[in-house]
């Protein structure tokens, strides 16, 4: 017998229906083993040497390997195609060997691009060895990730600066926080446009504006009414005379877009079926995993010459001869270092039976399948005409533009959501010819600003760290969620990115101590010398002292920074932010206002604390209406709910009292308690949460358990070490709190003096 292990259970059922008998399929479930999360496991000292091991909850895959080996004679490992993939592979063969279970068994590795029976045989029929540049470029960059989770986010939690940082979703962070910095500074510029409404026997259309008196007219030339009169009166009315003095007659084609990347199909999916980029690489994840489509981790543009043959087969079939180009169509890919997979993202079979498939798995199948055939379909055409028209006056010259598409070739298919407005209207001209009069009916005057830049929507941000070339495929949703899930940006309705309070304050503190980690040259350099290792370029220890040497400099120099230095210097980086007309006097008692740190988050705060108490929201804070109605009921946090019970803000944070009894009410706010809750809460006590069970500390074997309410708030605990928190923290995170929780030379375990 033997045995294949892949990632994922479904794919597992899909390939082992394939394979038939004598093979048996099973998943590991994605990872299998990861770095011990306690500091010194990436020994910085001893090349990077580096402690593995098996992931909680992981054990019964290894054991379901290990019983089902003892019965095969042959072990394929055929992980995804990809870095993460490689480096599964070489964590089973790892600990297999580890585990002397592999005598006498030969070992493949084996990689396929498509679930495909085709495909599946294809790879068993020609296995490799695992691919150890691949494998160590994984190595360098988990380590480097550790080295940056480890070495930085300790600093940020003990200064409440925020919950981790990243080597990549914090540079994400950073463009939201600068694009909303350039639209709070961006001041608009008034300008004018001109418009003719002209009729050529009896048939209408729009002109705009060009020249007047001899001058050129561009974007920004008209800058007031005034000058916009100034024109119109030379011009004259209300009817116009002019004449056609130029016509450029041309004809213009547009090509199909390349098939999709997993970059493109992101920004695709999310402008046109509103998807987040976390729940289009979930859906493709199932399409693959079914055999529908090619794996969907890649920035190749090509496609493979079998597929392309079907393709065109396909199109002739459907739709004619005059849409099949008369040689295939070839995307160059703009990625330099796209050698990790071998084919863009198509679906597996072109015929007319389509799979029978529902919600979003419809509908990115659809969107993938149009893409596809598209690309392979002859050029849209356009006849386009120009005409410049002039008054009789000379004073002013107008000029329109008319297009008609002629032929759809891929549009019958398919276009992209950008340019559908463009490609699904025509704007057509009258038939002119140079010297036909032109009446000019109506001229329309409008007044235009410019706009601030555009926030980053989902679509925008992985489009820019592309270009910017941040990131991989394999990354792009994972740096969309976290960077909202960690509070650091929020979406509007319309999906625009926000940088949160905490996005600014982390993004200063990081451009200030960490500047190298969020400068997107140095970003992209190390994903580029990532690309290096698994091309086998440069060396895994060069590439991993490269990275450390200038990050620990960092990091060492950020320790011995005092709290009272950083609050100034994050002060000073946001104070146009903070204080938009420049007043940041205290309404209370004049002092200076800036950021405060406390275990709720960062807050504005008055200088003169605790002679004044004075507080608001962190935001644009405009000092000279502080003192308003509106804003003291803001910042009111004293509640009166009646019958001689009130909900307040104390030192320990919100709590219920009548006067004689406190009770913690850490789960409600100003807005959310009630006197029946409040009631409830004094009469039965603090109301009692179930501990959650992070996992084990593998240091001291024991369980961490995360509680959401005591007396000081939230807090962890673990072998009675117990360490207030924001909020729930990851195991890693919790770990190393815990682990490095300094204990108090009065009180030591088990002794009391």
């Amino acid at each position: 017998m033997n045995l294949l292990i892949v990632e994922s259970p479904s794919k597992a059922k899909t390939i082992e229906k394939y394979l038939g008998a004598g093979w048996r399929v099973i998943a590991s479930v994605g990872h299998v083993r990861d770095l011990v999360p306690e500091n010194g496991s990436v020994d910085t000292e001893h090349d990077f040497a580096m402690r593995w091991q098996i992931m909680p909850g992981k054990e019964k895959q290894i054991k379901q390997i290990i019983s089902e080996l003892k019965k095969a004679d042959a072990v394929y490992l055929a992980s995804d195609p990809d870095r993460e993939g490689e480096a599964i592979a070489w964590h089973i063969l790892d600990i297999l060997n580890d585990k002397h279970v592999l005598d006498g068994k030969k070992v493949y590795r084996v990689a396929f691009h498509e679930i495909t029976k085709k495909a599946v045989l294809d790879a068993i029929a020609h296995p490799r060895e695992i691919d150890q540049d691949l494998v160590d470029a994984y190595l360098v960059r988990r380590a480097l990730d550790y080295l940056i989770g480890f070495g930085i986010s300790p600093l940020l939690w003990r200064r409440n600066l925020g919950r981790s940082a990243g080597r990549v979703q914090s540079v994400a962070v950073k463009l939201v926080v600068d694009r909303e910095r350039e639209i709070e500074k961006f001041k608009p510029v008034e300008y004018w446009s001109l418009t003719a409404k002209c009729n050529h026997d009896g048939a209408s259309f729009d002109a705009q504006l060009i020249m007047a008196d001899n001058k050129k007219i561009e974007k920004m030339t008209i800058e007031n009414n005034a000058y916009m009169h100034e024109i119109m009166e030379k011009i004259g009315k209300p009817v116009i005379n002019a004449n056609v003095i130029s016509i450029d007659r041309r004809k213009t084609s547009r090509r199909a877009a390349a098939p999709f990347t997993t970059s493109t199909l992101q920004q695709e999916a999310s402008r046109k079926l509103y998807f987040s980029s976390r729940r289009t690489m979930s859906t493709a994840q199932k399409l693959y995993e079914q055999g529908l489509i090619t794996y969907m981790r890649t920035d190749a543009t090509n496609l493979a010459a079998d597929a392309v043959n079907e393709i065109r087969t396909y199109i002739g079939k459907n739709y004619g001869d005059a849409f099949v180009p008369k040689s295939p169509n070839v995307y160059v890919t703009k990625s330099k270092n796209a050698q990790e997979a071998h084919e863009a993202i198509r679906p597996t079979h072109f015929d007319s039976n389509k799979p029978m498939l529902s919600g979003d798995e419809e509908k990115l199948y659809d969107l993938i399948w149009k893409r596809t055939i598209a690309c392979q379909m002859t050029n849209a055409e356009f006849d386009s005409v120009a005409a410049d028209i002039e008054t009789d006056n000379h004073v002013a010259t107008f000029h329109a533009v008319g297009t008609t598409r002629t032929f759809d070739g891929f549009m019958r298919v398919y276009t992209e959501d950008r340019d559908d407005a463009d490609d699904n209207t025509d704007t057509k001209l009258p038939p002119l010819n140079i010297d036909d009069k032109i009446s000019i009916t109506e001229l329309l005057p409008e007044q235009h600003f410019t706009q601030p830049p555009a926030r980053y929507t989902e679509a925008s941000l992985v489009k820019k760290l592309e270009e910017l070339g941040i990131g991989r495929p394999s990354t792009y949703a994972t740096i969309m969620s976290t960077i909202v899930d960690r509070k650091y940006v929020e979406q509007d309705k319309q999906r625009r990115f926000h940088p949160t309070p905490g996005g600014w304050v982390i993004s200063a503190y990081l451009s200030k101590y960490f500047n190298d980690l969020v400068d997107v040259n140095f970003t992209a350099k190390t994903e580029d010398t990532l690309d290096d290792v698994s091309n086998g370029k440069q060396n895994k220890l060069d590439a991993l002292r490269a990275f450390w040497k200038p990050t620990s400099q960092m990091i060492d120099g950020a320790h011995g920074v005092k709290t009272t230095e950083i609050i100034n210097a994050i002060n000073e980086i946001m104070h146009d932010h903070l204080f938009a007309n420049g007043d940041d006097k205290c309404p209370k008692c004049g002092g200076k206002l800036g950021i405060k740190l406390s275990k709720y988050g960062a807050f504005i705060g008055c200088e003169n604390y605790p002679q004044c108490d004075y507080t608001a929201r962190l935001g644009n804070i405009d000092a000279s209406q502080s003192g308003t109605d509106d804003t003291e009921k803001k910042r009111n946090t004293d509640v009166d709910l009646g019958d001689g019970i009130s909900f307040r803000i104390g030192r320990f944070g919100p709590y219920v009292t009548n006067g004689v009894k406190n009770t913690p009410a850490k789960q409600y706010t100003a807005e959310t308690i009630t006197l029946d809750i409040a009631r409830d809460l004094l009469e039965n006590g603090t109301q009692k949460v179930e501990p959650v069970n992070l996992g084990i500390n593998p240091v001291t074997g024991k369980p961490i358990f995360y509680y959401s309410t005591g007396r000081y708030g939230a807090y962890i605990s673990s072998n009675r070490v117990n360490v207030s928190v924001n909020e729930q923290p990851s195991l890693d995170a919790a770990i190393d709190l815990i682990n490095n929780k300094k204990t108090s030379p009065r009180f030591k375990r088990g002794t009391r003096k």
